[in-house]
């Protein structure tokens, strides 16, 4: 028996068996697509949008620094770093809130939306018009945030008109592809589906190329997670979305109130919160759609204890949502932004030394050095130092020199 024989045309055969299980699986699980992924999702109602919005929350974080900085050793418990990397660590934080204090900015015309009395209708379509002026004169002044987009209404009957509607005005104001559409509440496969039919529709309509617009799912609906045959509903969404659906964004008090929670315990680390989240990590595992843990009410503002209650609160859940694989959330107030920063920044700047031995190990393992990571393993190292080096937290200098590979050869491994 020839084995080489042998052994090439049974994997010719195997080839043959398996070759629509490779197709399928390589179309439902293409991997990372690699860019960079915001690290958190600032919502504005439509009608407080203005022109030089970042630029004001960045102002009014600093502000709240200026004012309620705690001393050393709670900023050091606040970022969850040793005392001595405080200052270092505040200085790259007010730079952050200086240059780039919002990374993703979403016009808001759904729960965070109050429309004034009267005629509601013309009132959203001013406030929707006002919203996408603002975010083109950001553009040409360069003072946009690298990510932005809208949270439309729901696709349930009694808001869908109106969904649509404001989906139509964004997508007619021809805005950069950064663009990204926020569908909430979302029920069932079929809106998702609908909701592949709509933008497709509205790239003909409005003669924008095709796959230009793209969207997020907000899961806060239990069945959304679960669905009556006992599947996880959110796993067939994203396979519905026919590639456009970009992330799955937590909805912390939708999701909660929906499964029965009782207003005082409803948050972002209640055992119901992590149980949809993990299914949500599940179904977007392997796909390239990102996650977005979601918010807390508790905001930092009153007196000083308040701030400093509010940003320990805050603080804590976004080095939480970090440790679980969720490396963006939903901020609300710009006095959440230097926490926001804080615990981000403090979150990879600890895993930055180990993160790189480790990979350079690895990587200088063809040449004899003993290393037990494995390739997976050595995707998730790279991926901890470019997520830190697309925030800011990290310096490609700093990298360079820890690991002896660039940026674009870190990206290419994470892929």
């Amino acid at each position: 028996m020839d084995v080489d024989e042998v052994a090439a045309g049974l994997a010719a055969g195997l080839d043959q068996q398996l070759a629509e299980d490779d197709a399928a699986r390589l179309a439902g699980y293409p991997g990372d697509g690699g860019g960079r992924q915001p690290v958190h999702t600032v919502y504005v109602p439509a009608d407080r949008v203005a022109a030089g919005i970042a630029a004001d929350w960045g102002r009014q974080a600093l502000a709240a620094l200026d004012e309620f900085q705690p001393d050393r050793a709670t900023v050091a418990a606040l970022a969850g770093v040793e005392i001595d990397l405080v200052d270092a660590l505040l200085a790259r934080v007010r730079h952050k809130l200086t240059v780039e204090p919002i990374e993703d900015l979403r016009v808001d015309v759904e729960d965070g939306y109050v429309p004034t009395p009267g005629d509601q209708d013309a009132a959203e379509d001013d406030a929707v018009r006002a919203a996408t002026d603002a975010l083109r004169a950001d553009l040409l002044a360069g003072e946009a945030p690298p990510f932005f987009g809208v949270r439309i209404k729901s696709f349930e009957s009694g808001t869908r008109l109106r969904s649509a509607r404001s989906l139509v005005q964004f997508a007619g104001a021809m805005l950069p592809n950064s663009f990204v559409v926020t569908l909430p509440k979302v029920t069932s496969v079929a809106q998702v589906r609908a909701m592949v039919w709509a933008v497709r529709r509205l790239e003909v309509d409005f003669g924008l190329a095709e796959g230009f617009l793209r969207f997020e799912l907000q899961v806060e609906t239990t069945q959304a997670v679960q669905g009556a045959d006992g599947r996880a509903t959110v796993s067939a969404m994203v396979h519905a979305a026919d590639g456009r659906c970009t992330g799955l964004h937590y909805g912390t008090y939708d999701y909660s109130a929906a499964a029965g929670i009782a207003a005082a315990y409803q948050s972002m680390d209640h055992p119901v919160a992590d149980h949809a989240k993990n299914v949500m990590l599940l179904a977007a595992a392997g796909t390239g759609v990102r996650l977005s843990d979601g918010s807390t009410n508790i905001l930092p503002v009153g007196a000083a204890d308040q701030v400093h209650a509010g940003w320990q609160l805050h603080a804590r859940l976004v080095r939480r949502s970090l440790q679980r694989g969720f490396y963006q959330g939903w901020d609300m107030h710009p006095h959440q932004l230097p926490t926001r920063y804080l615990a981000t920044y403090g979150f990879f700047r600890s895993a930055f030394p180990a993160a790189a031995g480790r990979l350079r190990s690895y990587l200088d393992s063809a040449s004899g050095t003993a290393v037990m990571d494995e390739p997976a393993t050595a995707r998730a190292l790279a991926n901890v130092l470019v997520r830190g080096l697309d925030c800011g937290a990290l310096e490609e200098k700093e990298v360079l020199e820890a690991v002896a590979i660039d940026r674009l050869a870190l990206a290419a491994l994470v892929r």
